[in-house]
């Protein structure tokens, strides 16, 4: 049974945890404590009380904690009647690790926004597999510490955490690229030829994936949501060219039911990656078992910004065409 969370609403208590990285990876001594406060003022002018986990600051060489003490505090804000909806610091690299040890039935019987992206799409998709549950695949606490050109991130969060409303995306005429935590000052918009119309045609689905190097992760294991009537959503960070892109589709589309995704929504490759819309072209028109079905690209979502919000095991309804494409989410269970 699929279960979207209540909404948050003002006065709603919101618990920052670290599914991944810990919270010195972005708050540290020399960049010091500008990112955090700002991060936090912001989630408490919506009216959100902010409260963190127990070991969001446990640290270790690679910047994580101890599996247990990244469990604990997940279970934590699952439990606690007080908390209404959870955030990740940041992503990183390992929250498939804490799949095993997660008590999904805790989790089913206390459903509650959440909400990252990036390595979190692990926990996101799991937490969808396993107890039905719906998350969001948007900003991270951390972001809401983006000093400039956040309002499109920001805006499209509010909308999906404070109402139950459809979200209809559109399309940004402007990105960002850049390490913007280490340096906020002197940052650029990027000009963007809006979405591409790869494949035309219509689809309807339930929202999988996000970080397509991590959502491969799942394979082969219980933690994997059902492809069969999915639309699959893919971006990948600055260091997969367009054959890694290929690898990691390809590796999808061959898992068990992968013959039926209905519809594949690409997000905005970085620029180190290089890939280009004649790349993409080429690729997706290369690969039989796509050839039915629509696929879009160059969409406001994964590493670059803007980060539009979505919901990871919701329905979603699209018409790809190169004249206008839609993408919307009438968040119905």
């Amino acid at each position: 049974m699929t279960v979207y969370p209540a909404p948050l609403q003002p006065g709603s208590t919101i618990r920052v945890v670290t599914p991944s990285l810990s919270l010195p990876f972005v708050v540290d001594r020399e960049r010091g404590d500008y990112l955090a406060r700002l991060a936090t003022s912001r989630l408490t002018d919506l009216g959100l009380n902010v409260t963190f986990g127990e070991h969001v600051n446990e640290s270790d060489e690679f910047f994580t904690s101890e599996v247990d003490s990244r469990v604990r505090d997940i279970h934590a804000a699952f439990a606690d009647p007080e908390v209404d909806g959870i955030l990740s610091v940041i992503g990183g690299f390992n929250s498939n690790e804490l799949l095993p040890f997660l008590d999904y039935d805790l989790i089913a019987e206390n459903p509650k926004f959440l909400c990252g992206h990036s390595d979190v799409t692990a926990l996101q998709n799991a937490l969808f597999a396993r107890a039905g549950l719906v998350t969001y695949s948007g900003p991270h606490w951390s972001t809401f510490g983006m000093r400039d050109h956040s309002e499109l991130t920001r805006r499209s969060f509010r909308h999906a955490a404070f109402t139950d409303d459809p979200i209809e995306w559109e399309s940004s005429p402007w990105y960002t690229d850049d390490d913007w935590y280490a340096q906020q000052d002197g940052r650029v918009t990027e000009p963007t030829t809006g979405w591409w119309a790869i494949r035309e045609g219509e689809a309807a689905g339930t929202a999988i994936g996000s970080n397509l190097s991590i959502f491969t992760l799942l394979h082969g294991t219980e933690f994997l949501p059902e492809l069969d009537g999915s639309v699959l959503f893919a971006e990948v960070t600055f260091n997969s060219d367009i054959t890694e892109f290929r690898r990691r589709l390809m590796s999808v589309i061959q898992q068990p039911g992968g013959e039926d995704i209905r519809a594949v929504v690409i997000g905005r490759f970085q620029k180190e990656s290089r890939v280009t819309r004649e790349d993409l072209q080429a690729t997706i028109d290369s690969i039989p078992l796509l050839e039915n079905i629509p696929v879009v690209a160059n969409v406001d979502f994964g590493h670059t910004n803007p980060l539009l919000t979505f919901p990871v095991g919701g329905r979603v309804e699209l018409a790809v065409a190169e004249n206008e494409t839609t993408i919307r989410f009438p968040r119905e269970a």
